[in-house]
């Protein structure tokens, strides 16, 4: 999941208050720090309140998709937002790490979901020419505690 996420970081997100819409993010990876993602978000975000989250990424490609649950909570740690900071980080906050509207928020994974759509040769046929889709012709699915695998 990391590696898809490193190629295509848009994940959506938001509370599970049934309240609040997602919204699409950039995940910030800190591959030292399992099962969390990271945001820039303003302080105004309506996941700035925190909370229980939920989470949905589809990799670039279409063939990766997750669903994850957990936590978010504000956490502007000034050593991860130095090491998370990048130019695109600071093209939406001009006054950059001490900007007043700057907030890091953190995503604790609690579970996650995984489908990977690496279907066979001969389910991919079938899937562009008609016929029943056989277990074995199909891609994976696990639920998983730890999203490193």
């Amino acid at each position: 999941m990391w590696d898809k996420l490193e190629k295509g970081p848009i994940i959506m997100i938001g509370l599970a208050d049934g309240r609040s819409h997602s919204e699409p993010l950039t995940a910030q990876l800190d591959r030292d720090q399992v099962d969390t993602i990271w945001f820039f978000i303003g302080k105004d975000n309506r996941l700035a309140k925190g909370g229980a989250a939920m989470a949905q990424f589809v990799s670039k490609g279409q063939d990766f998709f997750a669903c994850l649950s957990g936590r978010v909570a504000v956490d502007n740690n000034p050593a991860m937002i130095d090491k998370l900071w990048s130019k695109p980080v600071e093209a939406w906050f001009p006054g950059g790490k001490t900007d007043p509207n700057l907030a890091l928020l953190r995503f604790s994974i609690d579970e996650a979901e995984l489908w990977e759509a690496d279907m066979s040769l001969t389910g991919k046929l079938k899937l562009l020419f008609g016929g029943k889709i056989r277990a074995d012709e199909e891609g994976s699915h696990a639920v998983v505690s730890d999203t490193l695998v």
